[in-house]
């Protein structure tokens, strides 16, 4: 069944909220990560936790029930109640902004559904994005968990899992949106290279993603803080301390920072080579507008990467550092999609 101009319209603005919605989450996350703040809310209450406590007499109970656990008791020992309300505040805004982005997705569903405007095709895609973002909210409580026992330091693989299952519904609402929408069809000459070009170059970035994270969990950004050296090393030597080896991919500081600087220098190169042979090979306009936004992405991407190391991961720099890689990640798909529509045209 073909879906109505106007239905394909109002689905397209759906995903693209939802790709919204998620970026604000996604800033939101990053401060609440770095001020410290994840762990202040001690339960998981889907319904009643959207009420914060509002008398002194409620807050007492809640900044109480914080002191039963690890983060206060090694960390925060001493702490005011106005400092436990700034942290509590980032975390509760970013449980609500969790909850919106679950009535966002759920009502023009449940619309969709009972006006009949999907046809099986984006009936199964919106299905398939519903139950992701649900386990995001089952992920988000797991990581939060592993920081209320013992350490009082979230999981890095926990916290990996979750920032890569945001980055995935932020795809896949891109993508959806990408296919609502119409891409003027141009003469596109090496279609299938380019097209394979930034298919690499995706499947990389998302590799990076995945070290990122992992440097966030690690709070490896801090260990070595100098570019381009790492103080006076190329190569840190403790690279290869932990035993059994491939435990330090993951989980020594120093190596994870050491491949998230490499995996940049790669993706720059990369970005570079794209864009130069765009203009090789007469790329469509469309092929070069996209192109040209990867490349500046990626150098901006570079850049704050840098900065917010040399500055020991200052907030501001740290949030904008993740908030441009979820628009790579964009700008990335629509370019695949945009070549992909475009017509081929052989080369004499």
């Amino acid at each position: 069944m073909e879906m109505q101009p106007k239905d394909r319209k109002w689905l397209r603005a759906w995903f693209i909220s939802g790709a919204v919605m998620v970026t604000l989450i996604l800033i939101v996350g990053g401060i609440t990560r770095l001020t410290g703040s994840g762990l202040s809310m001690t339960d998981w209450k889907p319904i009643l936790g959207a009420i914060p406590p509002i008398t002194d007499a409620q807050w007492n109970d809640a900044f109480e029930q914080y002191k039963q656990f690890p983060e206060y008791q090694q960390i925060n020992r001493g702490m005011a109640l106005s400092e436990f309300k700034y942290i509590f505040f980032w975390e509760y805004l970013h449980r609500m902004l969790g909850r919106l982005i679950g009535v966002v997705f759920l009502l023009p569903f449940i619309y969709f559904v009972a006006k009949k405007k999907l046809n099986a095709k984006w009936l199964k895609r919106s299905v398939w994005l519903l139950i992701l973002g649900g386990s995001q909210g089952l992920m988000g409580w797991y990581m939060v968990q592993s920081g209320l026992v013992d350490v009082p330091h979230v999981n890095p693989y926990r916290l990996t899992a979750h920032l890569m299952l945001a980055f995935t519904i932020f795809a896949f609402c891109v993508w959806y949106a990408a296919d609502l929408t119409k891409f003027n069809s141009q003469p596109e000459p090496r279609k299938r290279e380019l097209s394979k070009w930034l298919k690499i170059l995706f499947g990389v970035v998302v590799v990076q993603v995945v070290w990122g994270a992992l440097v966030a969990g690690l709070d490896a950004g801090h260990v070595y803080n100098t570019f381009p050296k790492m103080y006076q090393y190329w190569v840190p030597p403790e690279i290869m301390a932990l035993e059994p080896w491939y435990q330090n991919f993951t989980e020594n500081s120093s190596t994870v920072q050491f491949i998230h600087r490499s995996l940049a220098a790669v993706i720059g190169l990369m970005a570079i080579g794209y864009w130069v042979r765009l203009f090789m090979v007469q790329s469509s306009k469309s092929a070069k507008l996209w192109g040209g936004i990867i490349f500046v992405l990626v150098l901006i991407q570079y850049a704050l990467g840098v900065f917010t190391l040399i500055s020991h991961v200052q907030i501001t720099l740290a949030v904008m550092h993740q908030f441009v890689a979820l628009l790579l990640v964009g700008a990335i798909l629509v370019g695949i999609y945009s070549i992909g529509k475009n017509r081929s045209q052989a080369i004499s």
